[in-house]
């Protein structure tokens, strides 16, 4: 366990060598999905004034499937639409990468304190998006850090279509709030 925070921290620094580490390492798939589910409990708590117990859950499922979603998107865009020479990488490496990048939002605990919580919202936002950016780059193994901003500008834009598509055959206008993560 002590490992699994350790790179917590290091994702959450944004350094490029944890997430260089957690690509090539197999085995911290496992320790992705916990990382994602720790930082949506977070963000649970920090709502629950909101959501209440069920919120919490329906979040946590939410979650998992953004994250493997999103890390899906970003396979697509960063390999076959955008790659680089360079680019190799598989699906199992983006859900590495990309489960330590929530990392910073386990902040988002603080989110129920009255006047702060929507400061700590955005800045565990602009955090987590740091890592995300930082995340692809070495995932991807792109030299340039504009190349991994366009492709995530771009994998937000295609979420946010297939969010708002999903609510209209559902009926009605999805909440866009967590389509970035």
């Amino acid at each position: 366990m002590n490992v699994l925070f350790q790179r917590m921290i290091r994702a959450a620094r944004l350094e490029p060598a944890l997430y260089e580490e957690v690509e090539h390492d197999g085995s911290a798939t496992m320790q992705a999905l916990f990382v994602v589910l720790l930082t949506s409990v977070a963000a649970g708590i920090g709502n629950l004034g909101f959501g209440g117990v069920n919120g919490l859950l329906s979040g946590l499922v939410g979650a998992v499937v953004g994250w493997v979603v999103w890390s899906g998107v970003i396979y697509v865009l960063g390999t076959k639409v955008l790659p680089e020479t360079a680019t190799e990488a598989d699906l199992g490496q983006l859900l590495r990468t990309l489960g330590f990048a929530s990392s910073p939002g386990l902040i988002r605990v603080l989110g129920s304190i009255p006047v702060l919580g929507w400061l700590v919202g955005l800045v565990a936002f602009i955090w987590m998006l740091a890592a995300t950016v930082v995340a692809v780059r070495q995932a991807l193994d792109y030299t340039s850090t504009a190349r991994a901003v366009l492709v995530c500008v771009l994998g937000w834009l295609a979420m946010i279509a297939v969010t708002v598509v999903i609510g209209m055959l559902f009926g009605g206008m999805p909440d866009l709030s967590g389509a970035a993560n």
